[in-house]
């Protein structure tokens, strides 16, 4: 399993491409954290809820910090990408 590449490799840092995976094979494509089945998507709603991170890697034991904050970074770089906001 490679790591995930489709979003431009200048707006991520390289710890967040070793950390988040896709793999057609697992959670139907959508983009993992390592080689777990917990997605991104996961971890966004938990912050998005309310979560801090040391309550996700309490949820998740398996996690790392780093791992939390590769999510919020690829989230990032997304959004960038697929809307990008014009200056009022």
């Amino acid at each position: 399993m490679e790591p995930l590449r489709s979003v431009p490799l200048l707006t991520l840092k390289a710890m967040s491409l070793e950390r988040i995976m896709a793999d057609p094979g697992r959670m139907g494509g959508a983009p993992t954290i390592r080689d777990t089945r917990v997605t991104v998507s996961a971890v966004l709603g938990q912050l998005a809820a309310g979560q801090s991170i040391e309550q996700v890697l309490v949820d998740y034991p398996y996690l790392e910090r780093a791992d939390v904050l590769a999510a919020l970074e690829f989230a990032t770089a997304s959004v960038q990408r697929d809307f990008p906001f014009a200056a009022a």
